[in-house]
């Protein structure tokens, strides 16, 4: 990927629906980037994104989900199963896409520049696991990345800060 001064670069994402969307349809945004998964121990945080979601959008704030099947096939369900399973079990509104791969050759371009942006523990470019977490700031650059364990809630104070 290109030099972008460390702004995350235009890309088309799709919708859970299968929709083309413009990640620059967010631009000027605090934006927390997740991997996500139905059937893992971490699946409740779905409930802290959609308070975190709810308590801050107005003020210029979008969760952005990404399910992704790449860790203990903890995503196996189409894109109707899990629309279906987000909305009944957590009535989650923030807007989910269609599954990626976040590790890999057929890494999605969205989470490589994440990943390269912010690196993990020891300087590892890979997701450990579902639900690792990317905080974006107004402009478009990674401020921070948070592990699977670091709940929603443990990252009011650094979104507020953003805000």
């Amino acid at each position: 990927m290109s030099d972008t001064n460390g702004v995350i670069p235009p890309l088309e994402l799709h919708s859970l629906q299968g929709k083309p969307v413009q990640l620059s349809d967010y631009r000027g945004q605090v934006l927390l980037i997740v991997n996500t998964a139905s059937a893992c121990g971490f699946t409740p945080q779905y409930q802290g994104l959609e308070e975190l979601y709810q308590r801050y959008r107005e003020r210029g704030f979008a969760v952005l989900a990404f399910p992704c099947n790449q860790f203990g096939q903890q995503e196996p369900g189409s894109a109707a199963d899990i629309a279906m399973f987000c909305s009944s079990r957590f009535q989650v509104s923030f807007p989910i896409f269609d599954k990626v791969e976040v590790n890999g050759p057929n890494t999605d371009p969205l989470f490589a520049f994440l990943k390269k942006a912010a690196p993990g523990l020891l300087g590892t470019s890979a997701i450990k696991w579902n639900f690792t977490k990317f905080l974006v700031d107004r402009e478009g650059k990674v401020v921070a990345r948070y592990a699977s364990a670091h709940t929603p809630q443990d990252m009011a104070g650094d979104i507020e800060n953003l805000l």
